[in-house]
This record gives C-alpha cells, structure tokens and sequence, in this order.
C-alpha cells in the first residue's frame, strides 16, 4: 500500500508540474529524455512515413518500396513455410485481394514488426498506424531499427537492396493489364483496360529452338540493360517487326514477350487516332515496362500509298513541264493536302512516334509491328533504331510441329514424326494455326490426329506441286476425314533457318523448315512420283479407316 500511495503522489506532483510549468520548459525536458535514452539504446531508429513533407500531400516512394519488400519477405516465408528459418515470422499478417485480381497480398498487421537480415546484422521493421486527432484519418510509417555500431555501414547498402527488391517483386506479381486506345486521347486518359491473362509462353510457342533461345536472349539483355543504355545514351526501348502469313502466330509471340517480361500490353488502333498531337499523347500516357503494339501496320493507315503517288506524279510532271517553277495550282494542290494531312495521323507523325523526341519520355518500353505482307511497309518505319529485330514467323518446322505434338496430345515421340519430318521437308508444312485446328479437333486418339496432319501435308504439296487432279484429290483425302472439312490455302513454301544480317541493317530472324525443293524434284520425276503419291494416298486412306491402323503403323512421306 505504501508503494502505490508513493506512486500516486509521483503521478500527481508531475501532473502540477505539467500544469505549472511553460510548455517550452516541457519541451526542452522531454528532447533531453529521447536524447539520453538514444545515447543508451545500442539501436538507431528511422522513421519512413507514408506522405513526405509538413502537409502530407506527396506520397514518399520509399514507403511503397518498403513495403512491396516486407510483402516480398512475407511470400517467400510463406512458400517455404516447412523452412525453419520462417521462425522469425511471427507476427501478425493482414490479407488482402481487389476484384480485378486473384493474388493475395501479404502485408504487416499495424504495430507489428518483421525481422530481416542484411550483412550478417538482423534488423526489424516496424508498421506503426497511428489515428489523427480529431479525425478519422490514419498517420502510417513504418519504422527501421539496426545495430547502432553499423548503423553508417549499413543503411545505405541496404536501402538499396531494399528497393531493388521490391521494383523486381512489384514487376512479377503485379497484374497485368491489356489497354485499348478509347478515341479520345487528348484527355487524361486515353486509354482503357482489362485484365492480361492470356496463356501464352514460350513453352507452348511452335517456334524452333534456334529462334526461340534468340528471342528470350534479346528480351533478357534488355530487360536487364538499363546502365547499358544510359551509359551509350540511347532511349531504353526496342522495337520489333513481326511478319508472315495469316497463323503464323504474330500474336501469340507477343502475349508470349509480356508474359516472359511481366510487361503490361498497349494494343494502339491506328484509325482510332485524330491526329499526330493525339498520338503523342496517348505515347505519353503509357507506363514503363510496357509493350505498345500496332498490328497490321499496312492496314491500318494508309501511309505508304501517298508517298508512292507523290513520287510518281512528281515524274509525270518533270516530263511534260520544262517550267522552272511550279504553277499556281499545283501550290493550290499541295496547301489541300496539307491540310487534309493536318488532320490525320501522318507517316512523319508515326516515325516520331517510334524513335523522335517523344519516344524517351518512358523507360523499358517495347514498340512491336505486326504485317502479313511485309513488301507493304514502308522501309522508313523498318530501319534500325525503329525496328531493330525483323522476326519472319513461317510455317511449321520438325521442332515447332513436336512441341504443338508435346501441348495437344501430350507426346513425347510418336511413329508418324519421321513422315511429318519428310513432309516438311517436301513442301508441305502447314502454318501454326493449321495444324493446331487439327490437333484440337482429334485431340482425344493422337493416332487419327497424327495422320490428319500427314493428309493435309500431303494435300499441301500436291497443291503447290500444280499436278493433275490436285483439287479432286484434295477433295477426296478430306471425305475421308470423319466427314469434317479443313479450309487450306496454298502460301509460300518453308524458308530458311535463322539468318543474322549484319551491315547496319535490323537483325533479320527467320522462323521455318530448312529450305525444301520440292517444286524442282516434282517437275523432274514427272509421272513416276505422281504414282508414288497416290499409292502413299491410297494407303493413308486405308489407314485411316482401318481400326488397326490405330496402333503404331510406320508411314514413310516419299521425297518428291
């Protein structure tokens, strides 16, 4: 009793003294505590609050860094919870996930710490949240402490780890978004979104193996080039030029490069846009890390064309005109289409677009052109530095045609590979879009499936081949297939492995079969090869039909 009445009266004489004495005294009073107090605590504190300066209006970046790490700490405990290291998570987590996404983010319950290491020191962070007087607004800040010894040897360093960290965990877990341009890119925002979700990689991508290791490669090194680009002093972008028949899988590649970077995709409809001042603004208003996508540049606007009819009406007047200056109305004709080019989105206006002034005003940024018919592009908008890599996605080789096998029908080896293999190299391989319709219609017994695509290679060659009777043949292989009919078209034969081209030009890769000469074989062997090939078709044909034919019969393709 005599202690608690001992406490009371400390408790009220320093209640009078609060009342008594002036607040600056007080003041004064309580910095010397905190003074002796941090002079005998063996840690140092550092406050990182959420909002910098007196007013709080400007978010502080760092307290967003910090914490993205302790979210990234807390995943990594939680994936190897069986660890026992994960012992130092003991305090209490707050769960949470928005609408749009199905990630669960970790984050530290308010006034709970997380320990960390760095450099052999362990250090703690703490999340304090702290309720403003006479409102319903919260203060938060989180709360570093370490070794007071090591206190100069380590902050920085570890600051530095720290932020690095987390803009990598804030690149890989945050969700992707698809964006769309809404026609009204002078305003704040031009852009609209859902969520990126699409399934493709470069596992599932019918690329050969030479190209796919050269596209992730490239895609690495700038990922990972940011000294190396500022030190050259060029803008952090690449751009790259993606051409081949309809099917080829143009955008299956592109989902494949956001997926393999964690990029956010700007799919940019060029008739959509006004003029070249919208355009500038919607480049302004997309994000780092960012792939902006224009597919069908040679459908899109009509850029070559006006260049072309310039050039040509150019010629035609200097033949028929010895005058020395030009007429009053072709001044006319030319203020007209001025004009009309004022209003719209010009050739000029996408070539700043790619590589002027205006396309440093972001970081990490991809620009990719899409065409099915790569003559139509002006060669303005495919010189380096504006398309640095050309990507020629042709049809089907050995390798992409195994792993289409490998996702569809789950295949590791088959007795039909050799055929395919020699149909290919004949002429006959089908594009990505062909041959995945066929695996997927018969993905349930890869036996049919298998020799569905021989049909259609076989039906592919005799239609390149121009034989006698190829229409009526192709009819006839098709009648044969589970009464289900294929729209083929004839397109160019296989072209040739990666070729890196040098002198200055854009990287020029290829994506196909080795070269075949089946046209030059089939004009040679005249009669005899087109009996070879009906005999292979006939027996396909029984094949097919023949339930026996289902378990492993070895076909060989016939060199034509």
């Amino acid at each position: 009793m005599e202690m608690l009445s001992q406490l009371w009266s400390l408790l009220g004489l320093l209640t009078v003294l609060q009342n008594v004495l002036p607040s600056q005294l007080l003041s004064l009073l309580h910095s010397l505590y905190q003074s002796l107090q941090d002079m005998l605590c063996p840690y140092s504190y550092f406050d990182v609050p959420e909002f910098n300066g007196y007013c709080g209006v400007h978010l502080n970046d760092l307290y967003r860094h910090v914490n993205l790490y302790l979210n990234s700490l807390v995943n990594v405990n939680v994936n190897v919870a069986a660890n026992p290291s994960s012992s130092s998570f003991n305090a209490r987590l707050t769960l949470s996930r928005s609408n749009s996404s199905n990630r669960i983010s970790f984050t530290v319950a308010p006034n709970h710490s997380v320990s960390d290491s760095f450099g052999g020191h362990i250090l703690s962070w703490t999340h304090h949240v702290d309720t403003v007087q006479d409102s319903l607004d919260e203060k938060r800040s989180f709360v570093l402490k370490l070794p007071k010894r090591h206190r100069h040897a380590l902050l920085n360093p570890y600051l530095h780890h720290l932020t690095t960290r987390a803009e990598e965990f804030e690149r890989v877990s945050r969700e992707r978004r698809l964006f769309t341009n809404n026609g009204h890119g002078s305003y704040d925002s031009g852009w609209v979104s859902v969520p990126f979700r699409h399934p493709s990689t470069f596992d599932t991508l019918a690329l050969e193996p030479q190209l796919k290791s050269q596209l992730t490669g490239d895609l690495k090194a700038f990922a990972n080039g940011k000294d190396f680009y500022h030190r050259v002093g060029r803008a952090w972008k690449r751009g790259y030029f993606l051409y081949g028949p309809p099917g080829s899988g143009k955008s299956s590649l592109i989902a494949a490069m956001a997926n393999y970077l964690c990029y956010d995709v700007y799919d940019l409809e060029l008739t959509k846009v006004s003029d070249n001042s919208e355009l500038r603004a919607l480049l302004i208003q997309t994000t780092n890390r960012s792939i902006v996508v224009i597919e069908d540049i040679d459908c899109s606007l009509d850029l070559t064309a006006n260049r072309q009819q310039l050039r040509l009406s150019m010629n035609t007047k200097s033949t028929r005109s010895k005058a020395r200056v030009r007429s009053r109305q072709q001044k006319q004709e030319d203020e007209d289409c001025d004009e009309q080019n004022a209003g719209r989105v010009t050739l000029s206006g996408l070539l700043n677009f790619t590589d002027g002034l205006w396309s440093c005003c972001g970081e990490e940024r991809i620009i990719i052109f899409t065409t099915n018919h790569r003559d139509n592009v002006d060669p303005a908008l495919l010189r380096c530095g504006r398309m640095d890599v050309h990507v020629n996605l042709g049809n089907c080789g050995p390798h992409a045609f195994r792993a289409m096998a490998k996702n569809y029908l789950g295949l590791d080896s088959h007795p039909l590979f050799e055929a395919v293999d020699r149909c290919v190299r004949s002429g006959g391989a089908l594009t990505p879009a062909q041959v995945g319709e066929i695996l997927l219609r018969n993905r349930g017994d890869a036996d049919v499936a298998m020799k569905d695509v021989l049909l259609a290679m076989q039906a592919r060659i005799n239609l390149d081949g121009g034989g006698g009777g190829g229409q009526d043949q192709l009819a006839e292989l098709y009648s044969s297939c589970d009464d289900q009919t294929v729209m083929m078209r004839a397109t160019s034969s296989p072209e040739s492995v990666l070729v890196g081209v040098g002198g200055g030009s854009p990287e020029n890769w290829v994506s196909s079969s080795p070269p075949g000469s089946g046209r030059k074989k089939k004009a040679a062997e005249g009669d005899q090869g087109q009996r070879m090939k009906m005999k292979f078709l006939v027996r396909l044909r029984s094949l097919t039909k023949s339930d026996s034919g289902r378990r492993g019969v070895c076909l060989t393709c016939p060199h034509s």
